[in-house]
């Protein structure tokens, strides 16, 4: 009975370390599934509600949730690529006008600085000039080596390598919505009875958490949109609202935010020498940056079953073991065990 045990542990080590190899080599290159495949679980809430609500069938519901969410991509594309070409014309355009002034912005930066400095030692003083014209060559050389035409060449390249995930993971996700209910009940199939309606519970769990999360997403950037529209139109009236829009779409999509359009503006517009307005544009990203660190726990802890403390603690660990993705997985993972805790799948009872 003995050597059996060992037999049959030594056959699941090697099953688990032969899934462990191949999900190395495999997991990266599946990664436009891996996305189509998330989605499908987040959409598929509101297939069956489709189904419930208007007794549209399985395939109609399916056709116009990917129809819904084609044309949601689409539209926020469409803003967005749109306000980058024009904003990158207008910098083509204006190039030679903003070397010439950020040109003449070092110099009197430099001037200023041996002013400063023209009481000191000649020693001192030449350590200085010789360390302003050293930074000044150290972020020229490191624009320059960011803005090469080689690394162009191969985003270039890359275009045609990208769209085709992009395809494969539309293409995958319309399937795994027409498949999810046969891979449920494929899953389901393998497991005991008693087993299965824990997972279910468990899955029915997840499926309220994220949703909530999304709804929380959705309020928090409703605040920040309002927040940046109140902001812009004493900072840029003139694109105030189509800026208020940009930052909103932004915004929406978890990790990025709405820093990710301030900060390069507010840098662009100090550098060509908008120093007033480049101000205001950092002190309202500081602000919305706030705003989204200060009510997201408190909005998302009520919209997911957590309480603020707990969802603010999944949040940091998160970040600190995971990067900017632990301000999801963080709050997912506590969700998950809470879940599995409350269906019977993790039996947690220590007493000290």
């Amino acid at each position: 009975m003995k050597r059996i045990f060992t037999k049959q542990r030594i056959i699941t080590l090697a099953v688990l370390a032969l899934i462990a190899i191949l999900c190395y080599y495999i997991l990266p290159v599946s990664i436009p599934l891996i996305a189509a495949l998330a989605t499908s679980l987040l959409l598929a809430p509101l297939v069956t509600l489709l189904q419930i609500k208007f007794s549209f069938n399985q395939k109609l519901s399916v056709m116009l949730v990917f129809l819904l969410f084609i044309s949601c991509i689409g539209i926020s594309g469409f803003i967005v690529t749109t306000k980058v070409i024009t904003e990158a014309a207008q910098i083509i355009e204006k190039a030679p006008q903003y070397v010439q002034e950020i040109n003449r912005e070092w110099k009197i930066i430099e001037q200023d600085i041996i002013d400063a400095s023209e009481n000191l030692p000649k020693a001192i003083k030449e350590a200085v000039s010789n360390q302003v014209q050293t930074s000044f060559d150290y972020i020229t050389n490191e624009l320059g080596s960011l803005l090469t035409i080689e690394k162009a060449t191969n985003f270039v390249k890359a275009i045609p390598s990208y769209m085709v995930s992009f395809v494969v993971y539309l293409i995958a996700l319309f399937l795994f919505l027409i498949d999810l209910p046969k891979l449920k009940a494929g899953m389901y199939s393998l497991l005991k009875d008693q087993t299965a309606d824990k997972v279910r519970y468990m899955n029915k769990r997840l499926s309220n958490v994220v949703f909530g999360f999304l709804k929380a997403q959705f309020l928090v950037s409703i605040i920040i949109f309002i927040a940046a529209l109140i902001g812009l139109i004493f900072i840029k009236p003139e694109i105030a609202l189509v800026m208020a829009l940009v930052i909103w779409i932004i915004d929406l999509i978890p990790i990025i935010g709405s820093i990710v359009v301030l900060a390069p503006w507010s840098v662009f517009d100090m550098i060509t020498g908008n120093t007033e307005s480049g101000t205001q544009l950092a002190i309202l990203a500081l602000i919305l940056l706030v705003i989204r660190r200060t009510v997201e726990p408190k909005v998302m802890g009520n919209h997911i079953g957590l309480s603020p403390l707990a969802t603010l603690i999944a949040m940091y660990i998160g970040l600190k073991l995971f990067g900017l993705l632990g301000f999801i997985i963080g709050p997912l993972i506590l969700i998950a065990f809470t879940a599995a805790k409350e269906a019977g799948l993790i039996q947690w009872n220590v007493k000290i």
